[in-house]
């Protein structure tokens, strides 16, 4: 108890809010034990009654936190008699940090999945809602019909939300009092909700309490992307199949160079002057347009490679996210660079439409009054969930305590070498019996590493982006005898390995062998996703083990400074044997810290650029909300057309006149929202050109965009006037489409991958700071750009 009291102490010096010290949920647990003991004995129809009971003081306004012993102990005896399965002490701890508002780290196979009913069912009794939100479909699917039973004898309803499902559906599945949904069909959703022109077709209800699970991937990995509604749009864009023509005739180090971490590509002067020559433009610099989509077709085919960063399936191009190696379905890259690699691979080229609404993960989840997380993997990215989210991290320990052997790296000069070492490894492993699960970095990987172990005639399952659909089956037998599995890291995440097979009927066998070896093949830019895969050896006491094979040409190592000026073992390099370099491992590691801390440099840097812009949209979708839901407070059209106002308002009356109000302003509110979201891409893109010498870019941003949101509540109600004049009123209201405004004919979601390289403008930006003229032309066209916008 001491030692977690004096380990909180260190990390709040150390700025990051972790707790270890279990002592005050002890207190809580021996109460809630006493009370179940007196409940144990009763009839299922009394626990029913009782759970009645709670539900009704819950709504009379009964706080919460007397309710929890009694919910908790009712939630957890229900939960044995239903399922089969009693919640442990650890797992009691965890729900009771999840209701309190926290970031619960529990280790993998621990449980969280049953450890969020406890918190779920007492926060639901208020009947204001509750949204687990997971990770995949699969998840959420699995989750909702394996916990729901316990719900539903509690008398409590429970819906699920799925990608596809009909908006009547998603309106029903909301209107439970408890809902599972993946936090981007959540977070579309709310897009959807502030484009419907009537309070009937909104899916959401005010937002109460969500629990997110697999918290470090949806509030810190993906925190930043945008989930992005898109309505149809007749723009016109340079055709993308000439320029990746063009594009794949440049020749590296003379059209084109890249820097040295390979993340950008820059034209050289030969490479200018060749692509102004096929596309017969005489001063590329001067067409905005033109030289951006240029530079996206040359990212494409420079920087973005098939099977690693994205995969081809049905006709589609699909990203592979960077740090679980699985696909992300319906995720674009932005600003015409998916156009780009869709005519690099001569794949129809899908519509990216005009941007109608936009949030990121991390201001949706601050929608929520109260938010709570669990994940394996918290200490490490404890400073974002205090900053960002106000989360502090709670360090739940096992049920049993880990008995995991997690062997020292070995380091190997090649790449050649070190698959040489882990086909070797895999084979003799497996021809004990002992399972092995094998985490890569890549598709590619995957495959080519399957091939060289079938070629030793060792079989495999491969789970990858390509067979996602079937990961969570895979992954539970990856704990039978002789099962090779290789996965791309963290696929099947949230899927428990139990030893012996998805039963476990031979768990003694395989635990003799020494249980689940997990075999790493790469190190990440993040020690969680390390951690992750180690993390699927050894559950609930088992034993297991796990060993990273890297080498001093893989990716990371030759993109952030190790090279093999490191290997002085010249024998190691001409036996392939491991290096023997305590300097080697010591730098692995910090590389590691140093990209951590550069991507926490990244995050903390958009989140200053979009606070301002998701302030604007609260204020914006308050509006909106307001108009819909009849608690507007103001007539604008009577405030500024008197006369015809009360012309109308004597002929049809005000029911009409609310209705015509209605109808014009959510018009306009989304064109002029939509009109906008363009501009501040546009700006925050080019920025870097645009700010004096004296001031920073993000002042500037900051300068301009406000000023652009004040235009924008100007011009809006002013184009609102505007219409209600011209426009034809009569007892229906507004024919909008007769009246030519009428919105996109459909829209689509999607997620941006934002940024994969930095904004383009500052990358040939970089590429022609030696020409002051060509600067100067840039910066004109900017300028005219941004003044006529």
């Amino acid at each position: 108890m001491i030692g977690g009291r004096l380990r909180q102490v260190f990390h709040r010096f150390q700025g990051r809010l972790i707790e270890f010290d279990l002592a005050p949920y002890r207190k809580l647990l021996a109460r809630i034990d006493a009370h179940g003991e007196n409940i144990g004995k009763l009839a299922d129809s009394r626990l029913q009654e009782l759970s009645g009971e709670l539900r009704a003081r819950a709504r009379a306004g009964t706080n919460l936190e007397e309710l929890l012993v009694e919910a908790f102990a009712l939630g957890r005896e229900v939960s044995r008699r239903v399922l089969g399965m009693r919640h442990f002490d650890v797992q009691v701890y965890g729900g009771i940090a999840l209701h309190q508002g926290k970031l619960v780290e529990m280790q993998t196979g621990e449980g969280k999945t049953l450890a969020a009913v406890l918190p779920a069912y007492l926060n639901a009794l208020t009947g204001r809602g509750v949204h687990v939100l997971t990770f995949n479909d699969y998840l959420a699917r699995r989750d909702a019909q394996w916990m729901g039973p316990v719900y539903q004898f509690l008398g409590l309803s429970v819906g699920l939300i799925q990608e596809g499902m009909t908006p009547r559906d998603r309106r029903q599945a909301y209107a439970c009092d408890l809902t599972y949904a993946t936090a981007k069909e959540a977070g579309f959703d709310y897009l959807r909700d502030h484009l419907c022109r009537n309070s009937d077709d909104l899916a959401h209800r005010p937002f109460h309490y969500a629990i997110v699970d697999e918290a470090d991937s949806i509030l810190i990995d993906e925190a930043r992307i945008p989930l992005v509604i898109a309505g149809n749009t007749e723009e016109v864009i340079v055709d993308p199949y000439a320029l990746a023509e063009l594009v794949r005739r440049l020749r590296s180090g003379v059209d084109y160079d890249t820097d040295e971490n390979a993340r950008n590509a820059y034209l050289t002067d030969a490479g200018l002057d060749r692509a102004e020559k096929a596309l017969g433009c005489h001063n590329l610099p001067e067409n905005m347009l033109l030289l951006g989509q240029l530079y996206q077709a040359l990212h494409a085919e420079v920087l973005l490679s098939r099977d690693v960063d994205y995969i081809v399936r049905q006709g589609k191009v699909e990203i592979v996210d960077e740090f679980t190696g699985r696909v992300v379905e319906n995720r674009h890259w932005p600003h015409g660079l998916q156009a780009a690699v869709e005519a690099k691979e001569g794949l129809a080229i899908q519509a990216e439409g005009l941007i109608r609404g936009s949030i990121t993960l991390i201001h949706f989840a601050q929608l929520y009054p109260k938010l709570a997380g669990m994940t394996a993997t918290a200490q490490a990215a404890a400073e974002e969930f205090t900053q960002f989210y106000r989360l502090p991290v709670v360090v739940i320990p096992p049920n049993r305590p880990s008995i995991r052997g997690d062997a020292p790296d070995l380091v190997f000069v090649t790449k050649e070498a070190k698959r040489r070492a882990l086909v070797e490894e895999i084979t003799t492993v497996r021809a004990t019996g002992r399972p092995i699960l094998v985490g890569t970095t890549s598709v590619a990987e995957s495959e080519e590493l399957a091939a060289a172990l079938g070629r030793k005639g060792v079989t495999c399952q491969i789970l990858n982006a390509k067979n996602d659909e079937l990961e969570a089956e895979i992954v539970a037998q990856a704990g039978a005898p002789r099962a090779v599995t290789i996965s791309t890291n963290m696929a099947g995440r949230g899927t428990d390995i139990r030893l012996g097979g998805q039963a476990g009927q031979y768990h003694d066998e395989v635990a003799a062998l020494g249980g689940l070896y997990v075999i790493g093949t790469n190190r990440h830019e993040s020690r969680r996703v390390d951690d992750q895969l180690r993390g699927r050896a050894a559950r609930q006491g088992d034993p297991g083990s796990s060993r990273f094979f890297v080498s001093l040409q893989d990716d990371l190592f030759q993109r952030f400074g190790i090279d093999e000026s490191l290997a002085r073992d010249t024998d190691a390099r001409a036996a392939d044997r491991p290096l023997d370099s305590p300097e080697v491992t010591a730098e692995i590691a910090h590389v590691q810290r140093v990209i951590e801390g550069q991507n926490l440099e990244i995050r903390k840097t958009l989140w200053k650029y979009s606070y301002v812009v998701d302030h604007q949209r609260q204020v914006i979708h308050a509006r909106r909300q307001n108009l819909l839901t009849g608690q507007a407070s103001r007539s604008l059209l009577r405030e500024r057309a008197p006369e015809r106002y009360q012309q109308l308002l004597l002929q049809f009356g005000p029911a009409v006149l609310d209705k015509v109000e209605r109808q014009l302003t959510l018009y306009h509110i989304d064109r002029c929202w939509s009109e906008h979201l363009d501009y501040v891409a546009h700006i925050r893109d080019g920025i870097h050109l645009m700010t004096p010498a004296d001031r920073s870019p993000l002042d500037t941003f900051h300068v301009t965009v406000g000023r652009a949101f004040r235009d924008l509540l100007t011009s809006t109600d002013d184009a609102i006037v505007e219409t209600f004049f011209a426009v034809e009123v009569t007892a229906d209201g507004i024919d909008m489409e007769k009246a030519g405004l009428k919105g996109p004919s459909s829209t689509w979601t999607y997620l941006i991958n934002d940024h994969p390289f930095g904004d383009w403008f500052q990358r040939f930006y970089k590429t022609l700071t030696h020409s002051g003229e060509l600067i100067r032309s840039l910066k004109r066209a900017l300028t005219d750009q941004s003044s006529g916008a």
